[in-house]
């Protein structure tokens, strides 16, 4: 069977996490996010960004985050701004489309923006009121290409989006990735202060399912558990999704495993430079894309599942290999093995 490095969510979940839904398995508890594990996590997570008046919500997955913290903050009239990259433009089925909300898109070959390409988007719609309103800005960290954001570029970004009356959001479905990169100067407290809202993402990081949505402008946290409802995604059994948070936010194991797979990442990205190649992005996250030559790419494809990323002419394409908590260092050593046997 060939070694998968397509995405970070094939296997299961951390041990951990299997263990204590084991061992809670037969407790009675109370439903929809109210029993004691889920409780505890949004208190764990609470003590981490160092805000107490933070309110957290436990949801299965991450276009479901989306979906919900877009289409609740915004009024009908209102829209996002995204980069050209966004998970929202072009992986979720036209998701946030689909609940009256337009998205304005900037394109920007490194994933991320910055308050110089948002001021064009906000100075061509201002002909009030037969314009979109432009209301919240949509960031990943780490972004769909695997770069991610400085402590400086994220502060900008705030208070630009302060200065001009817009929601700053980020979606961090691989925020546990991007604060423990080996670049990063972002903590996970500057997150919670430099954003509206922001989720922890475990999907992507060791959990079975489930993400965690941590409101930090109190006034959006008014009336938003009726939209979680609304939406479908309020479980009767949240302790599914509590218990999770619980394990992964204790002794940090939610960090631990996502600097173990970027490190698995780099290790590749390494070796591979060392052999000359370049990469369609700089990366420091457990995503890489590197451009090799299509000859490299069948002969890797005997082994290795992954996604050919981007053409890049007729005989060089770009790839996306994306190591996971749980990559090893066998499939690892072969894949590197292969690259200093073949360039």
């Amino acid at each position: 069977m060939k070694f998968s490095f397509k995405n970070d969510y094939s296997e299961g979940c951390h041990p951990n996490i299997l263990k204590a839904l084991l061992r809670h398995n037969l407790d009675q508890q109370a439903g929809y996010g109210e029993d004691q594990y889920s409780l505890q996590a949004k208190e764990l997570i609470k003590e981490k960004i160092k805000n107490s008046n933070s309110e957290i919500y436990f949801v299965s997955g991450g276009t479901q985050a989306n979906l919900i913290v877009i289409s609740s903050i915004l009024r009908p009239y209102q829209c996002a701004i995204s980069a050209s990259t966004g998970h929202i433009l072009n992986n979720e089925t036209g998701a946030i489309e689909a609940t009256g909300h337009k998205i304005l898109s900037i394109e920007k070959e490194d994933g991320k923006l910055t308050p110089e390409d948002i001021i064009p988007v906000l100075e061509s719609h201002r002909n009030v009121p037969h314009q979109v309103m432009p209301k919240l800005v949509y960031i990943s960290n780490s972004t769909e290409l695997g770069t991610i954001y400085t402590l400086k570029e994220l502060e900008e970004l705030s208070q630009f989006c302060k200065e001009n009356n817009l929601y700053l959001f980020m979606d961090g479905a691989r925020l546990g990735h991007g604060l423990t990169s080996e670049i990063s100067d972002l903590t996970l407290e500057k997150v919670a202060e430099l954003t509206d809202v922001f989720y922890l993402g475990g999907t992507k990081n060791g959990a079975l399912i489930g993400e965690a949505i941590v409101i930090n402008n109190q006034e959006l946290q008014q009336h938003f558990a009726f939209n979680i409802k609304q939406k479908g995604a309020l479980l009767a059994k949240g302790r599914l999704l509590g218990i999770q948070f619980l394990e992964l936010m204790k002794n940090d194991l939610y960090f631990d495993l996502a600097k173990q797979a970027n490190q698995q990442a780099m290790k590749i990205k390494n070796a591979m430079q060392e052999r000359g190649v370049q990469f369609l992005s700089d990366t420091y996250t457990n995503q890489i894309f590197p451009i090799i030559t299509n000859d490299l790419i069948e002969k890797l494809s005997e082994e290795f599942e992954f996604y050919v990323w981007k053409k890049i002419d007729e005989n060089f394409s770009a790839i996306r290999l994306i190591t996971s908590w749980n990559t090893g260092d066998e499939p690892v050593n072969n894949f590197i093995q292969i690259i200093k046997k073949e360039l």
